[in-house]
């Protein structure tokens, strides 16, 4: 479980201080949370102290009970935390095997990765050997990268925006991924989106605004709100 305690977050700008993220307490323990809201309101910036990529100016982060408050990304990751960003990295010169088996911390058969690849709806025979390079297309990049948080078997998978820069059709297909991952995972799945589809298979629904939770709560309870309103979420889409 994941519990956010009074997390503040400052930075510096040619204009002085700014505040991005003002006393935020959250708790995720269900299997899928989705956060979501205007943009600017500090969404983005609360995935990536989550995982670890800059501290909090104050307050304090547990996972399973331990303060990571002060740990890097690195010591957050061994621990059980995996972060996939809104433009995936490219390797060049690494095999998707190669990749997958990194993730994995443990040699894997070429059988075990073509399960994973299958898993995220991709035929295994022709990815397994691609190079993670310019050649293959964002929405292959989106599910590779899941694959790689499948094979760490993590307890919290943070995806910030998944379905920027993909077409239709990969992101259809991103969908059904998320909803197979949302059976199969044993831990919680944390999701930045403003996509209708994505809030619609969540458990929990956090809307942020202007750096403060504006309102949390089952899906069935603030879905029908941000349909309803053009001021709580700034932008909702539908896909």
């Amino acid at each position: 479980m994941l519990e956010l305690k009074n997390i503040s977050y400052a930075a510096e700008d040619k204009d002085g201080t700014k505040e991005i993220l003002n006393d935020i307490s959250l708790t995720v323990s269900e299997r899928f949370v989705a956060v979501t809201g205007p943009n600017g309101g500090g969404k983005s910036t609360l995935a990536r102290i989550i995982a670890g990529i800059i501290k909090p100016t104050s307050g304090r982060i547990l996972f399973d009970g331990e303060d990571i408050t002060e740990l890097g990304i690195t010591e957050r990751a061994r621990r059980g935390i995996s972060f996939a960003f809104q433009q995936p990295v490219r390797f060049k010169g690494i095999r998707v095997y190669d990749l997958l088996q990194l993730a994995s911390g443990r040699k894997l058969t070429v059988g075990e990765a073509c399960d994973y690849l299958s898993r995220v709806g991709m035929c295994a025979r022709d990815y397994v050997n691609r190079e993670v390079n310019a050649s293959l297309s964002g929405g292959e990049l989106k599910r590779i990268e899941i694959a790689t948080i499948l094979a760490r078997g993590t307890r919290l998978s943070i995806f910030d925006e998944p379905e920027a820069g993909i077409d239709l059709w990969s992101f259809s297909n991103l969908i059904a991924v998320f909803e197979k991952m949302y059976e199969e995972i044993n831990g919680s799945i944390l999701i930045i989106s403003h996509q209708e589809r994505i809030l619609e298979i969540a458990d929990k629904i956090v809307v942020i605004a202007n750096g403060q939770i504006s309102d949390q709560g089952p899906k069935d309870e603030i879905l029908p709100k941000l349909m309803g309103s053009t001021g709580s979420c700034g932008r909702l889409a539908a896909v």
